[in-house]
């Protein structure tokens, strides 16, 4: 009995020899990541630089990802082309970007009225998002994975108070994705600019009002130098998803461990961007004030407006994208599910 358990632990031992061995064979990865945030920005770019150190620890150096700054390598705009090519491995954004290449990408991090941080995961990762999520960034010769994001944004920084509907009419506003949609269906004009583009925008006249990310970020960018009417609460963006896109022959030329490695770095980088964003935006918030902003929120009536307004929207984008239309139904359905958990089980705040 005693000979049979030696010759069995010896056999396991050899078995996890050749596992380990089969481990340290894998070919070392060195990948250029290009990033569409700079590395100094909260969050956005934070948690993008933290995935080049991550890997490199646990794989003990033999995965490693470079990040680069906005720029370095090619204009962050051109990430879908160039990953898809093959031209750059891989870039760090948000699927809210590539809008206009599919209207889908948007609803994983730009989707009005959406469910809050433990919602959306609860909806990608068990309730079908993640599925068609990866359909998407398949199709275009892309493999994506969930690896930040930023906790509810402000909804904007606007040079006038806003006490109507009626006042978006005629106005030019930086706003991205879905909500821009909405906002130019009540009579504004939205464009989409880079962050280091809005400032000097705002300054000149160029644009009337923003939306970027959450006060922490903003602060950063200095919009309290101009603007005075910072408004919340970001009805547009409720949870936004950051992901790394990959070129799939190259996400799919990594062994096994390496690709659990990179998915467990993310999954990590997703629990410290909630964590890291919640954290911070108190003390943002009392700089703000400190700078002689006026905090406000958006009044019962403008809201119901805007939701309404979305679903409008919606309907068109539901009756001329099949994609989106799933999507969409989807993401709703489970909203409507977990009502009556939310309604029940969490404190009225």
């Amino acid at each position: 009995m005693l000979g049979h358990t030696i010759k069995t632990i010896a056999a396991l031992s050899v078995a996890a020899l050749i596992g380990g061995a089969a481990d340290a064979a894998d070919d070392p990865i060195r990948w250029k990541m290009q990033s569409w945030f700079p590395s100094k920005a909260p969050h956005a770019g934070t948690t993008g630089r933290d995935i080049q150190d991550k890997i490199k620890r646990v794989s003990g150096g033999n995965f490693q990802i470079r990040f680069f700054e906005p720029g370095a390598l090619i204009p962050p705009s051109e990430c879908f082309d160039a990953v898809k090519a093959g031209s750059v491995d891989a870039c760090w954004s948000t699927p809210a970007y590539w809008y206009g290449r599919d209207p889908a990408f948007a609803l994983f991090s730009a989707a009005p009225f959406g469910p809050d941080w433990p919602g959306l995961l609860a909806w990608f990762n068990y309730k079908g998002g993640k599925e068609i999520y990866e359909e998407l960034y398949n199709k275009h010769g892309m493999h994506a994975i969930h690896c930040g994001g930023m906790i509810p944004e402000a909804s904007g920084w606007f040079k006038q108070e806003i006490t109507s509907v009626d006042d978006f009419q005629g106005m030019k506003i930086r706003f991205l994705g879905l909500g821009a949609l909405v906002l130019d269906k009540l009579g504004a004009s939205t464009q989409l600019l880079a962050g280091g583009d809005i400032f000097p925008a705002l300054e000149l006249g160029t644009i009337d009002a923003t939306e970027f990310a959450a006060p922490s970020v903003d602060w950063n960018l200095g919009f309290y130098q101009i603007v005075e009417n910072y408004y919340f609460p970001g009805w547009h963006q409720p949870a936004t998803i950051y992901d790394i896109m990959i070129n799939k022959d190259k996400w799919d030329a990594l062994s096994d461990t390496q690709q659990a490695q990179l998915e467990m770095v993310c999954g990590d980088n997703v629990r410290q961007a909630i964590a890291e964003g919640e954290a911070q935006q108190p003390a943002a918030l009392v700089r703000h004030k400190g700078k002689g902003v006026h905090i406000r929120k958006w009044s019962p009536e403008i809201l119901a407006t805007l939701d309404e307004t979305w679903r409008e929207v919606a309907a068109e984008l539901s009756a001329r994208d099949e994609t989106f239309k799933r999507a969409y139904a989807s993401l709703t359905a489970w909203q409507e599910e977990y009502q009556t958990w939310t309604d029940v089980g969490y404190l009225d705040r």
